[in-house]
C-alpha cells in the first residue's frame, strides 16, 4: 500500500533527543520548500548508513547535528519542485541526491538537496539501488582513487569488506587495476559475502593473529592500501600490515573508539626513515563542499560501473520508514549485510 499525507505536509522520521535508536519518531511535519539554488525531491528510497548512527548518538562525525532532527543523508526519487536559480531536472525526473544538515534530511517523504548534489538516474536503475550510491559509493571509489592514489598492481586491505563502503570498495578496487583484494569480516557470512564480492581473501579481524595472517598472504611485505573504519585496537593491529610506502585512509570509528596511537605506532609512521607510510584522514562532506567537481565525478563514475554490470548494489533489507528504529539496530548488531532501505510511501509494517 503506498501512504498518502494532507497537502502540505509530509511524514518524516524525527528525533527530538539523542541516545538509543527509540529515540526516533514518525511525525507529520511540513513540507520544505526548495530556497535559492534547491531542489526539493519526492522520495522514494532513502539508504541508512552508520553515520546516521553516530548522528543519532550525538557524535560530531560527519558534522554536529542540532535538535529537532531527521536522520538521512542519501536519497532517490523524483523532482517535485524547484527553487529559483535550477535549470536542467525538470519536474518528474528521477534522480538521486546527497542530501544535508538542515535539520530536515533523508528520512522523509520529501527532501531538499543542493542542485549541483542531485543527479538523473540513468534509464534501467532502480531508487533503491541508486539511494545506495550516494554516500557508500561515493566514499569507496573517492577513497580509493582520489585520497589513496591507489596504483594498478597494490594490493588492498578492506576492513568491514562486506559492509556500505567496504563492499563497494572490493569491487571498486579491482576495477582500478588492485593486485590482491583482501576483505576483513567478522563473521563466517560477511566474509563470505566478502569473496561474492570479488575479494581475493578474507581474514578474521575478530582474531587476535589476524595481521599475521595478513603478513602471510602477501609474502611478508603487507598491503599498499588499506581501508580503515574500525578505530581501537582493529586499527592499531591494522598499521602493522602496512607495506614500505603503504597508506592507511581512515574513514569512520565504527567502534566507537577513538584512534589514539602509541607511540611506537607514531614512531613507525612518521620517524621511522625505512617504512614512507601515510596516514590520511577522510571526510566525504569537506569532498562535496569544498570539491564537489570530484564529488559528482566520482558518482558519475560510478553510475557507469553499475549500469555496465562492474559493480554490484548489494541490499540487504527494504523496510518501511516507520521501521527507522529497526534498520538502526540492525547497523549497530552487525546484522546486516549489504544496504538498508527505507521506503517513505510504504505503509507494511
Amino acid at each position: 500500500m503506498v501512504l498518502e499525507t494532507r497537502s502540505g505536509w509530509m511524514q518524516a522520521v524525527r528525533a527530538n533527543r539523542f541516545g538509543q535508536a527509540d529515540v526516533f519518531e514518525l511525525e507529520d511535519v511540513p513540507m520544505p520548500q526548495p530556497g535559492p539554488g534547491q531542489v526539493l525531491i519526492r522520495v522514494e528510497s532513502a539508504a541508512v548508513n552508520f553515520a546516521d548512527v553516530k548522528r543519532r548518538r550525538s557524535d560530531p562525525y560527519p558534522f554536529p547535528t542540532s535538535l529537532p532532527y531527521t536522520p538521512g543523508g542519501e536519497v532517490a526519487g523524483t523532482v517535485e519542485e524547484l527553487g529559483d536559480g535550477v535549470d536542467g531536472l525538470p519536474v518528474g525526473t528521477p534522480v538521486f541526491a546527497l542530501v544535508g544538515n538542515d535539520g530536515s534530511s533523508g528520512y522523509a517523504q520529501f527532501a531538499l538537496a543542493s542542485a549541483p548534489q542531485v543527479i538523473p538516474i540513468p534509464p534501467g536503475l532502480s531508487p533503491d539501488v541508486a539511494s545506495g550510491l550516494v554516500i557508500a559509493g561515493s566514499a569507496a571509489l573517492l577513497i580509493l582513487r582520489e585520497a589513496a592514489c591507489l596504483r594498478a598492481g597494490e594490493s588492498v586491505l578492506v576492513q568491514g569488506a562486506a559492509g556500505g563502503v567496504g563492499g563497494y570498495a572490493v569491487q571498486i578496487a579491482k576495477l582500478l587495476g588492485a593486485g590482491l583484494v583482501i576483505g576483513a569480516a567478522g563473521t563466517h557470512e560477511k566474509r563470505a559475502a566478502a569473496l561474492a564480492l570479488g575479494a581475493d581473501l578474507v581474514v578474521d579481524y575478530t582474531q587476535a593473529d589476524w595481521p599475521d595472517r595478513v603478513r602471510e598472504l602477501t609474502n611478508g611485505r603487507g598491503v599498499e592500501v588499506l581501508l580503515e573504519m574500525a578505530g581501537g585496537a582493529t586499527f592499531e593491529r591494522g598499521i602493522t600490515c602496512l607495506a614500505p610506502f603503504g597508506r592507511v585512509v581512515v574513514y569512520g570509528s565504527s567502534s566507537g573508539e577513538s584512534l589514539q596511537m602509541r607511540a611506537d605506532t607514531i614512531n613507525t609512521l612518521f620517524y621511522d626513515p625505512s617504512p614512507n607510510q601515510s596516514l590520511i584522514a577522510f571526510n566525504l562532506g569537506l569532498w562535496f563542499g569544498i570539491r564537489p567537481d570530484v564529488a559528482v565525478d566520482a558518482l558519475t563514475t560510478l553510475i557507469g560501473f553499475v549500469a555496465s554490470g562492474q559493480v554490484d548494489v548489494p541490499i540487504g533489507h527494504v523496510l518501511p520508514l516507520s521501521r527507522a528504529a529497526d534498520a538502526h539496530r540492525m547497523l549497530e548488531e552487525r546484522r546486516s549485510t549489504g544496504k538498508i532501505i527505507l521506503k517513505p510511501w510504504a505503509t507494511d509494517r
